[in-house]
């Protein structure tokens, strides 16, 4: 009779994909869950572009189908997401000498926050719900950069990171 002999990395991974709530991407759903449901992210910001609405819902959307095995469907899934873009805001935060006593100084390096406020519901464990405000930031070099060439691209570097902390704080329970 032959016996079989398993390595521990073999045995972690029958355990790991029998449990059925443990993704490699860090998710950690239940079973029972099969659907989500991400409304549209008004833009509220008074600055920024103007697709900034459509940037963040899409990616939003795109992040869990890529990360999870979820359905998305337009209404009452089994997670729920809403909320809107709260602030985008341009801040000096890096004074810059112009080096000429008849041109003014100016700030070099200024930083893009915007500000997303989400609200998540898990109707199949309300434990994990919340309401909560999720910021990011990126700095940029004004004498090396134009940003409104780059202004996109920026927001859309922003928006991975919210992306990811919201994906974290509402199924990866990070």
């Amino acid at each position: 009779m032959k016996s079989i002999v398993f390595s521990p990395n073999a045995l972690l991974f029958l355990f790991l994909s029998s449990c059925g709530v443990y993704s490699f991407t860090g998710a950690s759903i239940s079973p029972e869950v099969k659907t989500i449901s991400i409304q549209t992210f008004f833009n509220n910001a008074q600055l920024g572009p103007a697709n900034m609405s459509n940037l963040f819902t899409e990616g939003l959307k795109d992040y869990f189908q890529q990360n999870t095995s979820l359905t998305i469907i337009d209404n009452e899934g089994h997670l729920q997401f809403d909320g809107y873009i709260d602030k985008y805001t341009l801040t000096p935060v890096g004074a810059g000498a112009s080096g000429r006593s008849n041109q003014i100084d100016y700030a070099q390096l200024t930083r893009i926050t915007i500000v997303v406020y989400a609200t998540y519901t898990n109707v199949i464990d309300d434990t994990f719900n919340y309401e909560k405000k999720f910021s990011f930031f990126k700095d940029f070099d004004q004498e090396e950069v134009d940003l409104s060439s780059v202004e996109e691209e920026f927001v859309e570097e922003i928006f991975d990171q919210i992306i990811i902390d919201m994906f974290n704080e509402s199924v990866a329970n990070w």
